[in-house]
């Protein structure tokens, strides 16, 4: 997609703080963190959020939890974090392209 802030992000025309990187996933920092560790975990394939995966792709969303779990390894985030994907304009997704926040170092706050 042209006007996607995360497709210049992986075509390396917009900068990034990248934390990894693997042939269908990249993860960087958040600009805007909410917690102390704030890493977005995102396919390099343009796929606008969760409710429009293609049934074939459904295997990414699993590597891309699994790559947001070695993340959270690297990052020593033992005591726990969260996994988080919003969906939509109400669910508070800004970017539409799929993508999951990894959230720790520090206790998280209860939320709904």
């Amino acid at each position: 997609m042209d006007n996607c802030i995360f497709c210049k992000i992986i075509k390396g025309e917009l900068p990034s703080e990248k934390v990894y990187q693997d042939e269908e996933i990249i993860a960087f920092v958040d600009i805007k963190p909410q917690a102390p560790v704030h890493i977005l975990v995102i396919p390099k394939k343009h796929i606008d959020g969760a409710d429009t995966l293609p049934a074939e792709d459904a295997g990414l969303t699993g590597r891309l939890v699994i790559a947001a779990a070695r993340i959270a390894e690297q990052f020593h985030l033992s005591g726990g974090y969260r996994i988080v994907t919003n969906i939509g304009k109400d669910g508070g997704q800004t970017v539409r392209h799929l993508h999951f926040h990894l959230l720790g170092g520090e206790k998280l706050k209860d939320s709904y």
